[in-house]
């Protein structure tokens, strides 16, 4: 007798549905108050809601709150952007999604456009939201993908294409327009309902949506400075031809590959140069480097190449932790949970600290703490005198934030904010996410230095964002300088040590999805070796093999 109705675990509570019964039809059945599910966790792998679950599964829907439902979210709506404009203009003005900035998207336009046309676009975008086209995912020869593209003069998917092997390949449909998209998606847009765009210039313009966890969205915020950063990759990637993932491809299979590794490098290497002259002329009044990055931004590296070129340059460096500078065990604060909170300002001697750079930058002999992790104890077994031409070097996870050495003029100070801020893109619309690269850098590096695997490096993954979230971003635009540690070759690098780590994380792991996600960005990328690297480069910090000990 066959089986009519199935029992599945939704949410932690048991529920009986119909045999065949998509995911979507159950969470309309359900009804649950707030926000629409966007995707779901089938035993702890995510699935779009077209899914049709078997009886005993474990279900849980996940709503843009959720970071793996967020990404999702965020190219449902670049999706639904991108069919709001073949509406309006045709193929007569495409869309480019250029980078992340401030919990938001910028994308650019191939023709200028006014505040009154993206105000067109936006209307549009909520008429097909309340009209909850479906989203229709289909599987169709690579050749046939790769003519439809073509057709509609969408050269970067041709290019990205070519580089792939698979017979078949999936596209997802809206109304009469396909797209290759690089991720799961909605099955409806009506769950697309939160976002804002605003308008920058006739060829800019920013695509909001609610953030994880919180699912607020805040009045967008211009970072200036990191904007300028973004331009100039972009103009370099202009100048040496490699823009997307396909152009970087190409650079491979034609063997150029150590000639770009090398212009790349030297970039890096100007980057820096072009500080430290800036600190030179200003004739010793900078007496204090003040450098704070998020995770895997290649800070240890940076500060070590930073301090010999300021060597060069007949300065002295000195270099001070702040790790050294934290409270005894016994006053760190604590989380929520009970756990010691290392990250939170609060775990720092604040008073002790300023006090010691205040006294070394007036002259004095000072005693120097070094922190025993052991005993949760500082000990003073060292002393430090400045001498005129010695500047400090000082790298922490709050060394951007005002209140540290709020005392100390501010022309003495000089404050560098670090993080990998630009990636090749997939393709026109498909981005990579900047976490991302420094995610798969901590994988390579924990694996490496402490033995973790990839399942062990995303579990403290989470964390380790909150505290870059709360600690370092807000305070990115009080650095005097952006730098950007991406290597535009890096990916082709990362493939090759991570890729074997990933294949780790089996189905039955809550972070497999996640590892099937990464695997598939790297697909797109050739490998290459490492040879070529040289031994100061940032990416030896994780990949091992540099010149700094590190």
């Amino acid at each position: 007798m066959l089986v009519e109705n199935i029992i599945l675990n939704i949410d932690g509570v048991k529920r009986e549905v119909s045999k065949g019964t998509p995911l979507l039809e159950i969470s309309k059945m359900i009804k649950n108050k707030g926000r629409l599910p966007v995707v779901a966790l089938v035993n702890d792998i995510v699935c779009e809601l077209s899914h049709v679950p078997n009886d005993g599964d474990n279900i849980e829907f996940l709503d843009v709150t959720s970071p793996m439902a967020n990404r999702i979210y965020v190219n449902g709506l670049i999706l639904l952007l991108n069919y709001a404009f073949n509406e309006v203009y045709g193929n007569k003005n495409k869309i480019t999604v250029k980078h992340s900035v401030d919990k938001s998207v910028c994308i650019e336009t191939e023709k200028n456009i006014t505040k009154e046309e993206l105000n067109t676009i936006a209307k549009k975008m909520e008429a097909v939201i309340e009209a909850n086209l479906p989203i229709t995912k289909i599987t169709v020869l690579k050749n046939e993908a790769v003519e439809y593209f073509r057709k509609n003069n969408d050269m970067s998917k041709v290019h990205l294409l070519e580089y792939m092997t698979s017979t078949y390949v999936h596209l997802y449909k809206i109304g009469n327009m396909y797209d290759y998209i690089f991720s799961k998606m909605p099955s409806e847009t009506s769950c697309l309902e939160e976002f804002k765009l605003t308008y920058l210039d006739e060829k800019e313009f920013i695509l909001q949506f609610p953030i994880i966890y919180s699912g607020k969205m805040d009045d967008y915020v211009h970072h200036e400075k990191l904007f300028e950063v973004f331009k100039e990759a972009k103009e370099w990637g202009k100048l040496i031809h490699v823009e997307n993932s396909s152009d970087l491809n190409k650079v491979v299979s034609m063997g150029y590959m150590d000639h770009l590794i090398r212009i790349s490098e030297t970039l890096m290497n100007n980057r820096i140069l072009d500080q430290v002259k800036m600190i030179r002329k200003t004739n010793n009044k900078i007496r204090v480097v003040l450098i704070a990055g998020p995770s895997s931004s290649g800070k240890t590296t940076s500060c070590a190449k930073l301090a010999v070129y300021l060597h060069s340059f007949g300065l002295t460096p000195k270099m001070i932790s702040m790790d050294n500078f934290f409270k005894e065990r016994v006053d760190t604060p604590r989380k929520a949970n009970g756990e010691y909170d290392f990250e939170c300002l609060e775990a720092i001697d604040l008073k002790l600290f300023n006090k010691t750079i205040k006294d070394l930058l007036d002259g004095k002999t000072v005693k120097m703490p070094t922190f025993d992790f052991y005993s949760g104890e500082k000990k003073f077994k060292t002393e430090m005198t400045l001498a005129p031409t010695d500047i400090l070097l000082i790298e922490g996870i709050h060394a951007l934030n005002p209140k540290l050495l709020a005392e100390v003029d501010r022309k003495l100070k000089y404050k560098i904010y670090l993080s990998p801020l630009t990636a090749v893109n997939i393709d026109r619309d498909n981005r990579i996410y900047l976490t991302d690269n420094r995610l798969l850098r901590r994988m390579i590096r924990d694996n490496r230095t402490r033995g973790y695997t990839v399942s062990d490096t995303l579990k403290i993954w989470k964390d380790v964002r909150e505290g870059e979230e709360k600690y370092i971003f807000p305070y990115q635009d009080e650095a005097d300088y952006v730098f950007d540690t991406a290597l535009i070759y890096e990916y082709c690098i990362l493939k090759t040590y991570v890729m074997p780590l990933l294949y780790s994380v089996k189905p039955d792991d809550p972070n497999y999805s996640e590892a099937v996600r990464l695997m598939k960005v790297l697909d797109v990328f050739l490998p290459i070796p490492s040879e070529a690297i040289p031994a100061d480069s940032i990416l030896r910090e994780f990949i091992g093999g540099g010149c700094y000990n590190i």
